[in-house]
């Protein structure tokens, strides 16, 4: 796709990823709808970019929600795509997770996206060229411990694209997924990035990969996964699975550590 004149609705974008993404869409030319839950942040965000853009405050997680953010696209005109990055993270061990963090966990980060994606496909549709974009995560592709719900919504996201991805395949929206590693980030919280500094495990900036979205937007290509050995083991885990799975079970005990609320790392 080519960015220069359109109109994107960007999800989380005044996390860490979601803002570097907007100044980089920002300098391609693009008129952007900016969704977080804290109006605040994105009035800062937008004045930041120039307040040359639209934003939307609105909670993902709730019905509510997502139709104010389309009723929003609807105001401002229609959209020729959107990128969902809205995401939430809760690293703990499933035991240790109430019923309300699970639910919103896999409302967000799976349900939010697919109901958009499902209210304002029809505008998309009408779009000579556009773009239905979803970042999801490595552990989309690798279940890992600590991360049980996370690991389930990002799956979910990944098999949602890669259908509708093939079901919108002889209509003019492109749809895309790419699945980071961890991120230097807020939402990996200082518990996380001591476990990554112990198991050696290396994160990216959100610069970094805000760049690589921006890069594959304006690509032909429908799914990425970020980082090395990260991407290697996605192939492995896909063919081998009880490969990965003895590699992550043997730091199951330092894993637990971080990850157990009542623990001090």
């Amino acid at each position: 796709m080519k960015l220069n004149g359109k109109t994107l609705l960007v999800t989380g974008a005044s996390g860490g990823i979601g803002v570097e993404l907007c100044r980089l869409l920002t300098a391609e030319g693009v008129s952007l709808l900016l969704n977080g839950s804290r109006e605040t942040e994105l009035c800062h965000l937008n004045a930041s970019l120039g307040n040359i853009h639209e934003y939307v405050s609105a909670d993902l997680s709730s019905a509510a929600g997502r139709e104010k953010v389309v009723a929003a696209c609807e105001r401002i005109g229609g959209i020729d795509g959107m990128i969902n990055l809205a995401a939430t993270l809760d690293f703990s061990m499933f035991s240790q997770q109430s019923p309300a963090q699970i639910e919103k966990a896999i409302t967000t980060n799976f349900l939010a996206p697919v109901m958009l994606c499902n209210a304002l496909l029809p505008m998309l549709a009408s779009k000579p060229e556009a773009i239905i974009f979803n970042v999801g995560s490595i552990f989309g592709s690798i279940g890992h411990p600590g991360f049980v719900t996370y690991c389930a919504s990002k799956a979910g996201l990944k098999g949602f694209t890669e259908a509708l991805s093939r079901e919108l395949a002889d209509t003019a929206i492109r749809v895309g997924y790419i699945a980071p590693r961890a991120t230097s980030t807020p939402m990996n919280d200082a518990r996380i990035n001591a476990m990554n500094a112990v198991l050696g495990n290396k994160s990216d900036s959100p610069q970094f990969v805000a760049q690589e979205i921006v890069k594959q937007i304006c690509s032909s290509q429908r799914t990425r996964y970020l980082g090395w050995p990260e991407k290697l083991f996605v192939r492995i885990n896909a063919l081998l699975p009880e490969l990965v799975h003895r590699s992550l079970v043997k730091n199951l005990e330092i894993i637990k550590q971080f990850a157990t609320k009542e623990a001090t790392p």
